[in-house]
């Protein structure tokens, strides 16, 4: 007996260490427990990963693989319902240029999908992020005549999805988008723009997508602090119509209407009152000696030069439209002024050099004329009263040639009559020379300051004033 009993015990032993090795682990774990609580050292007891269990239970309330999500709702049924409103978080930017306006806003999704219904004990919805959107269905909205558009993903896509136990689902998504603007700018700057956003199904038709405002007009809200550097925004509100495609049938479509107004000072600083300034200094012009040439000439150039500087200006930064906008009125009206003064010097020098040149023949034929009679009769020509200067300027100056023409003809040949000259100058008193010299004084401003100048300090003026009340009556 003791010689079997001794081989049975070794042959224990290695079937015993041969398990041993296959579980080493737990054998491990069990004698580490055993240690620690024979040396009477407790670990803390860890909370359970309950993310293992959790995708699992979520598969199964939500019963994402149990369906095709690629069909929507009641496929084959009535049109399912998806309510929709907005939140606009910021309007960026308005184009006049590219005619289009930028906004961020958040766009949420309302609809019932019984496929997506579980039980809870609680009533409470499960919310999760955008990987969920990527297994169910979800509306194929998007934004009709949008240029640019992306959702945010700054530090993950800006995605939420809630489902309620009873199969409502919450879709939300924060998004820019850069959509056109038919812009009308008859009346620019004194003009008001009308934009709109619309969101539209793409794929699902009337029948199968019946989209509209979850609210009506408290459907859509916006942040107070919303402010444009050039707009003043007026008001939102919500519509919502058909549209209809040939080809493919009626889409339910919801438009985002706002209207702005624009800021006028900033035009005023800019464009107005520099161009009536212009308009004004080239009035300064009528009151400039018509003998300065070089005043007067550089001045008009530099008004006209100024006047087409600000229309370039101007233009550059606006569509090239096929139609005449308000600005370009008061601008090219205000340039016609600034030329016409330009073109009123030129027609008073031409006119007043034509002057000049006759009263310059005049002088030399009457001179020639006194010269001749003053070899005849020295005596009765000069009788102390006229001096020669005296007989000059006054045969320059007098209303009527002292003799015609023909008559100078005549006396060149028959050089007998002087006494037509002697009669003329024998009346000298004080009385005549105080008249004559005034009436000199009288001459000299006339010849300095030409009648149509006369005329332009008031007819400019007048005529630009009453431009401006037609002006700002029509487009105020």
């Amino acid at each position: 007996m003791p010689y079997l009993t001794k081989p049975l015990i070794l042959l224990l032993c290695l079937v015993i260490t041969g398990e041993c090795r296959k579980h080493g682990h737990r054998v491990r774990r069990w004698t580490g427990t055993v240690e620690t609580q024979k040396h009477g050292t407790s670990l803390a007891k860890k909370p359970p990963d309950v993310t293992k269990s959790r995708k699992m239970k979520t598969e199964h309330l939500l019963k994402v693989d149990d369906h095709d999500f690629t069909m929507r709702p009641a496929f084959g049924g009535p049109a399912i319902p998806v309510g929709v409103d907005v939140q606009v978080e910021s309007l960026d930017s308005i184009s006049e240029v590219d005619m289009d306006f930028t906004m961020t806003l958040y766009l949420r999704h309302y609809w019932k999908d019984e496929r997506l219904s579980f039980t809870s004990s609680t009533n409470k919805s499960m919310t999760f992020d955008g990987r969920l959107v990527k297994k169910i269905w979800v509306p194929d909205v998007f934004f009709v005549h949008s240029k640019r558009s992306f959702i945010h993903d700054t530090t993950t896509d800006n995605i939420m999805l809630r489902v309620f136990p009873d199969g409502h689902v919450l879709y939300s998504l924060r998004v820019t988008v850069t959509a056109a603007c038919n812009m009308d700018f008859s009346r620019f700057p004194l003009d008001s723009q009308t934009c709109s956003l619309e969101l539209e199904s793409y794929a699902y038709t009337d029948e199968d997508l019946m989209l509209y405002w979850k609210s009506g007009d408290e459907s859509l809200s916006t942040d107070d602090r919303i402010s444009l550097s050039q707009f003043l925004i007026q008001k939102f509100h919500t519509t919502s119509r058909l549209a209809f495609y040939s080809s493919t049938g009626w889409y339910n479509r919801l438009y985002i209407n706002f209207t702005l107004r624009r800021h006028i000072f900033f035009f005023l600083l800019q464009t107005y009152f520099p161009a009536t300034l212009m308009v004004m200094l080239s009035w300064v012009s009528f009151w400039i000696d018509r003998r300065a040439v070089p005043a007067r000439v550089s001045l008009g150039i530099t008004t006209v030069l100024t006047m087409s500087t600000i229309i370039t200006g101007v233009n550059a930064s606006m569509p090239r439209v096929s139609y005449i906008k308000a600005v370009d009125i008061y601008l090219w009206v205000s340039f016609v002024f600034v030329f016409l003064s330009v073109l009123e010097y030129a027609a008073v020098n031409y006119l007043s050099t034509v002057q000049d040149r006759r009263e310059r023949k005049m002088r030399e034929r009457a001179r020639s004329q006194v010269c001749f009679y003053c070899t005849h009769e020295p005596m009765t020509m000069l009788d102390g009263t006229y001096s020669e200067a005296d007989t000059n300027s006054l045969a320059g100056y007098t209303e009527e040639p002292m003799v015609p023409e023909e008559e100078q003809e005549e006396m060149h040949e028959v050089p007998e009559k002087p006494e037509h000259m002697v009669v003329h100058l024998s009346v000298s008193s004080e009385s005549t020379t105080t008249k004559k010299k005034k009436s000199l004084r009288a001459l000299n401003i006339i010849q300095n300051t030409h009648a149509i100048d006369k005329y332009s300090r008031m007819i400019f003026p007048g005529s630009y004033i009453f431009f401006n009340l037609i002006y700002w009556s029509v487009y105020c």
